[in-house]
């Protein structure tokens, strides 16, 4: 490997324009860590929350930006039994997927599906372990349930509705255009509904309530939220785009017996994230290497335009996962 390479830094906190390309050390692996020389980095909202300045990466991560890439196994640290140099993998990142090369924990680490290419294979771990660990570990989803996910044209929503569906669930999805709710009904949702237009709410106490929801808005969505939940309902919440504080009358939670629960994936142990990568192999890599599932992909730019990555991605145009092409 080089001694340097070309990475992303967030020069200051700020808009996409902080986002300029620098030369950096080639990391090193340390003991159950591998080093992937990237071929894509997939961008994801909390790239964009870290160049703005409101989530910081833990101490021991790198200080570039970037949760998940895929390309080949460039280097093997001490007790590393599961990857050989040149094996084809993506995986999830503790930070600095804007790069050449990254370090990461082999055990986060995961075969690339045979039919999938390495571009395809970047839009995996983000969003495959946010909702395989929060709406089946978490929430519990079972065959038969109704589940809710909204923002359903997102890559959390495009990931979510196909999972659901594979695993039997009755699947329904918000999204703001009607371009966007064709896309989600296309993936396997019954019913898209356009928030714009139409009250979720209504829609799904009319079915009979949602067992499941996957809810990334927060804010005025949460007394929604509990209203649209069946009884013995579950709430999981990854994110807060409208703000996390909101009056909610708990009395609804206890009459009805719901649960709400939620997560944030980056800061779990190591081990908690292996398991989530275990049962992802066992679980879902079959479906994706038999088609039943597939990522879907918005856009790609190369990795000097991060920036303009990030700028789509905010501009919530995008259909599913942005990618940067790095190599």
């Amino acid at each position: 490997m080089p001694k340097t390479m070309q990475a992303v830094e967030i020069t200051q906190p700020g808009g996409p324009e902080v986002l300029q390309v620098t030369e950096r050390p080639v990391p090193e692996p340390a003991v159950g860590q591998i080093v992937i020389k990237v071929a894509y980095a997939g961008v994801n909202r909390p790239d964009a929350l870290q160049r703005a300045g409101s989530y910081a990466p833990p101490p021991d991560a790198s200080d570039l930006p970037g949760l998940e890439a895929s390309g080949h196994v460039a280097a093997v640290g001490p007790g590393v039994m599961d990857w050989a140099v040149g094996d084809p993998v993506c995986a999830l990142l503790p930070g600095g997927g804007y790069a050449e090369y990254v370090c990461t924990f082999a055990a986060h680490t995961l075969p690339v599906p045979k039919p999938l290419s390495l571009g395809q294979a970047a839009c995996l771990p983000e969003t495959f372990f946010t909702v395989w660990s929060n709406v089946f570990m978490r929430g519990g989803l079972t065959a038969g349930e109704r589940f809710l996910v909204h923002g359903g044209s997102s890559g959390i929503g495009t990931t979510a509705i196909q999972l659901a569906k594979a695993f039997g669930a009755r699947v329904f999805a918000t999204a703001g255009s009607q371009q966007k709710c064709d896309a989600s009904e296309a993936l396997g949702a019954l019913r898209a509904i356009n928030y714009r237009d139409e009250d979720f709410v209504q829609i799904l106490r009319d079915q009979g309530g949602a067992n499941v929801i996957l809810d990334m808005v927060g804010g005025g969505y949460l007394p929604r939220n509990v209203k649209a939940l069946a009884n013995d309902g579950r709430l999981v919440q990854i994110a807060f785009l409208q703000g996390p504080k909101v009056e909610l009358n708990f009395a609804h939670v206890m009459m009805r017996r719901l649960t709400i629960t939620g997560s944030t994936l980056r800061p779990q142990s190591e081990i908690a994230k292996a398991r989530i990568a275990d049962a992802l192999r066992r679980q879902v890599w079959p479906l994706l290497a038999n088609g039943r599932i597939a990522p879907v992909m918005d856009s790609e730019f190369e990795l000097a335009d991060a920036a303009k990555a990030h700028t789509r991605m905010e501009s919530s145009d995008h259909i599913g996962k942005i990618v940067l092409k790095v190599s």
